[in-house]
């Protein structure tokens, strides 16, 4: 069975490590009420805060610019104040996956995890759930169950699978590109590759 947090690791390059600080997660999860998955927090603490392949990004908990718990309540703030109601039932996530309801930012609800600059949302489903899953919404109404991991999400993303949906790939040969978000207004991003990987 493949580790798909040492292979999308090894496709990163390096981890910094810059930011991390198990007090951080233990403030945001207990102001959560809930625990992020170990292997999502080895990612964002290695690399975070990140843009990946000039559309996903990943936020830390440590930081005050590109905050991890600030960026989840404000998503799930956003999405609490959707309608639900009027959907079509090709659009509706409650019916497409048999939800029982939805909500965001509760122990049954979706967590708002990750996002792009297309659009794309990923949540975690489910905190309390033993089998992982993720639902990702495209940005335009669609969305799209994973049962897996985030690092296995995030290692399919990365080789170019559709994972926001039917035709959503993000692929771009070769190294992956990386680019270090700016924590001050002054500073200016940091771009750079990740280790050849035959692509």
């Amino acid at each position: 069975m493949t580790d798909y947090l040492t292979a999308a690791m090894e496709m990163l390059g390096p981890a910094s490590n810059r930011y991390a600080d198990p007090a951080a997660w233990d403030r945001l999860h207990a102001e959560l009420g809930m625990e992020l998955p170990a292997d999502y927090q080895a990612l964002v603490d290695g690399y975070a805060p990140i843009q990946l392949n000039g559309h996903l990004y990943l936020c830390h908990p440590a930081t005050e610019r590109w905050n991890l718990g600030q960026k989840i309540r404000d998503t799930v703030r956003a999405w609490s104040e959707t309608p639900w109601d009027d959907l079509d039932p090709d659009e509706d996530p409650r019916l497409l996956f048999e939800l029982e309801e939805l909500s965001f930012g509760t122990r049954n609800g979706l967590w708002p995890i990750a996002g792009t600059d297309r659009g794309e949302t990923i949540f975690l489903m489910a905190a309390d759930d033993a089998a992982p899953g993720l639902l990702v919404e495209d940005g335009e109404g669609g969305w799209a169950r994973y049962d897996m991991t985030f690092t296995e999400w995030l290692y399919r993303y990365l080789i170019g699978e559709d994972m926001a949906g039917p035709n959503t790939s993000a692929f771009y040969p070769g190294p992956v590109q990386l680019r270090r978000l700016p924590m001050a207004a002054d500073e200016r991003p940091e771009p750079w590759h990740g280790p050849d990987r035959g692509m």
